[in-house]
């Protein structure tokens, strides 16, 4: 296909489009300039976009002299795209336009491996509440029923956003768990989702959606996510570290996420302590709980005690959740002074529910650092936080339209 005329037109095309995303809008003029194109390639490759609704007119321009110049900016509306965050405790689902703007965000709870939901019915939300309406009808082209909670629930917010399925392009899903990259099967998936392995892989969400699929790690869509729009953005080389219910690594080398062998890079959950304990069994939101349980054997802690109350207390001052966190922190440190040797980044940033508790753990990690590192990262916390692998499975349902779009297959 190299040299034909449909070849050069789609590069003509890239160019322009391009240029409009960088640049905003721009007269025809202006993109001539801009790109290099003579004013009747630009003038015919517009009028093609136009008709394929990826660029749109906006008016006119507000030259001093001379016949106002017609503007043209790229249509950030013609497709949509969505990211989704299959959590052990939440499912975060964000709808995005073609500039990766967030127009719409929901949190819904978590799925069960026996949840059912009749093919008549759509999960809607109700003051705060998720029901089952049934007088809703949705087609959800799925025998597996979580997957027909998760349809019903992308399919809740497109409503919401007056929008169709045939609107939405893409969408990207972060599992807490590993993802071959070639076949996109799963493994090592957390406890809460154990025996899901097969309802979330690539092929059965494509059975599922009628509309394009990615997926990866939900670690590593956070690091994406902190890259793009967070506190890693454009950091050649770091390491986006998640510690609450598991722990996991994404590592970014020059804006490409690193997966590995069997997508396991970052797997630090399998790293051993000094002890020979498993690094997620001591870090994870269990093992700061077993932790706390040994630090107070002679003052049991209450039944429903949780890692959020034990930081709590050490905002406040407490001398017990002071100790307790002091300990946690030193074994944060040996992971960080583990892969910070390895690796050498220029920046860690930490996230997930424990990770994000920045405010506590930072000034004794940080001292750790000074103190012990060979190598001395920058220690930040995540600027997104909860967002974070949501907004990196936007990111990725993103690239994966606009690389179709300028293929020219999107549309087919």
């Amino acid at each position: 296909m190299a040299g034909t005329p449909q070849y050069i037109r789609n590069l003509n095309e890239n160019l322009i489009m391009d240029a409009l995303i960088t640049q905003g809008t721009m007269s025809r003029a202006d993109i001539s300039r801009r790109t290099g194109l003579s004013k009747p390639t630009v003038s015919s490759a517009v009028e093609h976009l136009i008709e394929r609704n990826l660029v749109k007119e906006t008016g006119r321009a507000d030259n001093a002299q001379g016949r106002k110049a017609t503007l043209i900016q790229f249509n950030e509306t013609a497709y949509y795209v969505c990211g989704v965050d299959i959590g052990a405790t939440r499912i975060r689902i964000a709808l995005s336009d073609l500039n990766g703007q967030i127009v719409a965000y929901a949190v819904y709870p978590p799925m069960e491996r026996n949840q059912y939901v009749k093919s008549n019915a759509a999960i809607v939300k109700s003051s705060g509440e998720v029901k089952v309406e049934e007088e809703h009808v949705t087609t959800v082209p799925s025998d597996v029923p979580v997957l027909r909670v998760l349809h019903s629930y992308v399919d809740q917010l497109l409503q919401e956003n007056r929008l169709q399925w045939s609107d939405l392009r893409c969408i990207g899903f972060g599992i807490p768990g590993v993802v071959l990259p070639v076949s996109g099967k799963i493994s090592r998936i957390v406890d809460p989702l154990a025996d899901m392995e097969q309802d979330f892989s690539r092929d059965a969400l494509a059975r599922a959606f009628p509309c394009d699929i990615m997926l990866d790690n939900d670690v590593n869509l956070a690091a994406l996510g902190e890259y793009r729009k967070g506190a890693a953005k454009d950091s050649p080389l770091f390491i986006f570290f998640s510690i609450g219910a598991g722990t996991g690594a994404g590592i970014m080398v020059q804006g490409h996420l690193l997966h590995g062998l069997g997508g396991l890079t970052g797997e630090v959950a399998e790293m051993r302590m000094q002890d020979g304990r498993r690094l997620e069994d001591v870090l994870s939101a269990d093992g700061l709980m077993q932790l706390a349980k040994r630090h107070c054997l002679n003052d049991p802690l209450s039944s429903d005690m949780q890692p959020e109350l034990i930081f709590e207390a050490t905002r406040n001052g407490e001398v017990w959740a002071i100790e307790i966190i002091k300990e946690y922190s030193q074994m944060i440190a040996w992971a960080l002074r583990q892969m910070s040797t390895l690796l050498a980044p220029e920046l860690i940033v930490l996230g997930g529910g424990i990770g994000g508790n920045g405010d506590v753990l930072l000034p004794l990690l940080r001292n750790a650092v000074d103190e012990q590192f060979p190598v001395q990262p920058q220690l930040i916390c995540s600027d997104l936080g909860e967002r974070a692998v949501v907004t990196g499975a936007v990111q990725v349902a993103l690239q994966h339209t606009l690389m179709k779009l300028k293929q020219g297959t999107l549309e087919e």
